[in-house]
This record gives C-alpha cells, structure tokens and sequence, in this order.
C-alpha cells in the first residue's frame, strides 16, 4: 500500500514540473511582429517625484487574437499597457529607487529566465494559452528629464 502511495505522488509530482517547465517556454516565432523596441530611462524634476525604465514594444500591426501581458527585463517583471490612441504600442513602466519618496522600497523580482542587459521575454495570451517570447538587441534612447513646475507666486 505504502508503495502505490509513494508512485502515485511521484508521478503526480513530474507532471506538476514537467507543467512547471513547459509553462515557461520561450517560442522561436509568434504571430505578430515586433520593430524597433527601445527602452528609456526618465526621472522626474521635483524631488520625490520618481524616476525608472520605460521599454517601448511597438507592433507591425494591431493583432486582435493575441494580447501582450507582462514585461521581463533587467530583473523585474512589469505590466504591459497600451493608450487608447496607439494600441499597436505596448509599454513595460519599471518604478526605479532614484528620486522617490522617503519609505520607498523596489521590489525586484526574481524573474524565471536568464537575460542580458538589452534582452527581455513578453507574456502574450494567444488562443487562450500563456506563451513567452524573448527579444534581443533592445537599444537605448537617451535619459528623458522631465522639468519641475515653476514655482507659484
């Protein structure tokens, strides 16, 4: 009896990991076509007021059977989001520790794949299934410094 306890929880076991691992495949093609993904730092001019990443993931065209979801890059993983006037551009906003409020503490995640400093993974449903795919050789445009409101008088 012990026995058939034991292989029934082992094999329950591998296929909880063998799910585990195949979750997280990287696809080698998707159905939409990224162009020109960047990322940009910023940090805004009033103390306290914030600063971080914003990666930009730009489609060919507006794909209605797939939806971009999550964001992971340089350690952390982020939401991604649209505006309502450019729905062909997903942007991944990572808070970053410089300039914030005081008590504010980063929460970096540690994220399921091995990335370099210019490659990120995006999480798309399509079909109802979560795939992942990785971009390489994403470039940096320059530092974005948002001024300070002038003062009142």
């Amino acid at each position: 009896m012990r026995f058939f306890k034991y292989l029934s929880v082992s094999i329950l076991s591998s296929f909880f990991f063998m799910q585990c691992s195949s979750a997280q495949k990287l696809q080698k093609e998707t159905s939409f076509k990224t162009s020109n993904v960047y990322y940009q730092k910023w940090v805004a001019g009033v103390k306290g007021g914030g600063s971080g990443t914003n990666v930009f993931i730009p489609l060919t065209a507006e794909q209605k059977e797939i939806t971009l979801d999550s964001l992971y890059f340089r350690g952390h993983k982020v939401a991604l989001e649209t505006k309502p006037n450019s729905p062909k551009l997903y942007i991944g906003r990572i808070i970053g520790s410089a300039n914030q409020k005081e008590g504010y503490t980063s929460s970096g995640d540690k994220i399921p794949f091995d990335l370099k400093d210019n490659e990120a993974v995006v999480s798309y449903s399509e079909n109802g299934n979560v795939k992942y795919f990785k971009i390489e050789n994403i470039s940096e445009k320059p530092m974005q410094q948002f001024p300070s409101a002038p003062p009142r008088k």
